[in-house]
């Protein structure tokens, strides 16, 4: 009977302890009928904002019923949809799982539908582009719980082409212009161009896809922002509002681009939900990432990375496309993507070479504005070369300042510096070209008095002249002097000999006529 006895209170203690637990729940809430919106109505990055515990936290303290227990009583789920514990087959049905953007109903959905289905080769073609980059984009809007429809937008932009240059100077598969990179951090200058980096430009797209979206409450409204400026949106919202009119994507006046860039993501989306629809067939893309980022620790050729990770320069190029020399600047670049594979080769081999140099280019600033061959001669290069090398364009000085990639002597042990690496640009301007010209002296003439006619150096007058600086001339004399083309031509004095044009530097020579020094 005594045994009986302490049975019976174990168990009205137990039970006493289920209540507590389920009490204690009830009151932290977390029962999920106390969220006012489903996951679907939060904003991208809401769920990254929620704080973790923190580790002061008070410890627990149990709370006991104050009346009688109550009977457990029959609850529904709040949602009817099981999650799926497969992984995705594919990254493709990874993507269709991510969908959470309203789709867009209108009859150019259906037009740019019909383009795209007629041409599978161009589908092709771009889906066979992107397997380089779209897992690392899908893993980026998940980790950023952002609809996955977004990682289809660079077929849109682009065509998932990293080195596509529009009419307007935008650049790479996310389309940044200059001024739009600047702000979102992406370096441009004279050796790499961010905003065809691949891990860049998508962080940046993303972040601006973000702002755009927390500025308009609205996915099409932001895409429409993202092509046309989030300035020209609220503009042409405001004049609806103004006008009683709706404010949505179809109800706003937009350019013809714009009209159509929501249409054709949707269609893209349309076709990649359902290829069988469209008789389109989608080229398998592992879940999986397809490369892996390798730190680069000293400046080293792009070629001889290519080399000792076992891969053709281009493929080098394609997962690395900002960089537009043949070196690898450490202090500018510190990681490379490399093929997820040929990553660990790549290390294998690099720790295996012990001779050589890694680098077999630098960069050279120049000292002062100078011709293109006098920098090719400074450098030891030939003047084709250089130009090559630096993209420098015809007929143009190179000014002061200006940073060269130039050949790297057996010599030079010092990697390029952060500051060149991250800020090297080059200068250009115009060279000058003259013309030899005769103009006659006036009375009390002298070498600084036709310098300061025709804005020029009295050294340099005095040299064409063989005269010395403070020489005077004769009332009609004839004096030397370089003119620019222009300026020679339209001069009101009479041209007696000209020995055709002639490029400058600003200290023109030769053509001094034979006479005696005077002083």
């Amino acid at each position: 009977m005594k045994f009986l006895h302490i049975a019976l209170l174990s168990a009205v203690v137990w039970l006493t302890g289920c209540a507590t637990t389920g009490f204690s729940g009830a009151t932290s809430g977390t029962t999920s009928t106390t969220s006012s919106s489903s996951p679907s109505e939060q904003r991208p990055g809401a769920a990254a904002a929620t704080a973790e515990p923190s580790a002061r936290t008070a410890p627990h303290v149990p709370q006991y019923p104050s009346g009688p227990l109550r009977p457990i009583t029959l609850a529904f789920a709040s949602s009817t949809e099981v999650a799926s514990l497969a992984a995705p087959a594919d990254l493709w049905e990874r993507i269709r799982r991510g969908f959470a953007m309203p789709d867009l109903q209108h009859e150019l959905v259906q037009d740019r539908e019909q383009w795209y289905a007629a041409r599978p080769d161009y589908i092709q073609r771009m889906s066979e582009r992107s397997r380089k980059y779209l897992f690392h984009i899908v893993e980026e809007l998940e980790r950023r719980g952002m609809p996955t429809e977004l990682a289809l937008l660079p077929y849109i932009e682009s065509a998932f082409n990293p080195q596509a240059v529009s009419s307007a100077k935008a650049a790479g598969m996310w389309q940044f212009m200059p001024a739009t990179g600047s702000y979102f951090d992406l370096k441009q200058n004279a050796f790499r161009d961010d905003r065809r980096d691949v891990l860049a430009s998508t962080r940046a797209a993303l972040d601006y896809l973000q702002k755009l979206y927390g500025m308009f409450g609205d996915w099409h409204l932001a895409l429409a922002a993202y092509n046309w400026g989030e300035g020209s949106v609220g503009r042409a919202i405001a004049r609806n509002q103004k006008q009683g009119l709706g404010t949505g994507y179809t109800d706003l006046n937009m350019p013809a681009e714009t009209r159509m860039y929501v249409p054709k993501l949707q269609a893209v989306k349309n076709i990649v939900a359902n290829p069988g629809a469209f008789r389109a067939e989608l080229p398998l893309i592992e879940n999986h990432p397809y490369f892996q980022t390798v730190d680069i620790t000293n400046d080293i050729d792009v070629a001889l990375v290519a080399s000792l990770a076992g891969i053709r320069e281009e493929d080098f190029r394609a997962l690395n496309p900002s960089l537009n020399k043949p070196v690898i600047m450490a202090a500018g670049t510190p990681q490379i993507l490399l093929p997820w594979d040929n990553a660990k080769v790549f290390q294998r081999n690099l720790q295996a070479r012990s001779e050589g140099q890694y680098a077999s280019w630098t960069v050279w600033t120049a000292p002062t504005s100078m011709t293109v061959a006098d920098a090719a001669q400074r450098t030891g290069m030939s003047e084709q070369d250089l130009r090559a090398l630096n993209n420098i364009p015809p007929r143009m000085l190179i000014r002061a300042g200006s940073a060269l990639m130039v050949p790297r002597t057996a010599t030079t042990r010092q990697d390029v510096s952060s500051h060149l690496a991250d800020n090297g640009q080059m200068f250009f301007t115009p060279e000058v070209v003259t013309r030899r010209t005769s103009v006659r002296a006036g009375k009390g003439d002298t070498v600084a008095s036709i310098a300061r006619r025709y804005k020029l150096a009295p050294a340099m007058v005095a040299d064409w002249n063989d005269v010395r600086p403070n020489a005077a001339f004769k009332a009609g004399e004839k004096v030397v002097v370089y003119l620019p083309v222009k300026a020679a031509t339209a001069s009101s004095v009479r041209r007696v000999s000209s020995a055709g044009p002639k490029k400058s530097t600003g200290t023109p020579r030769g053509g001094t006529p034979s006479r005696q020094k005077r002083s």
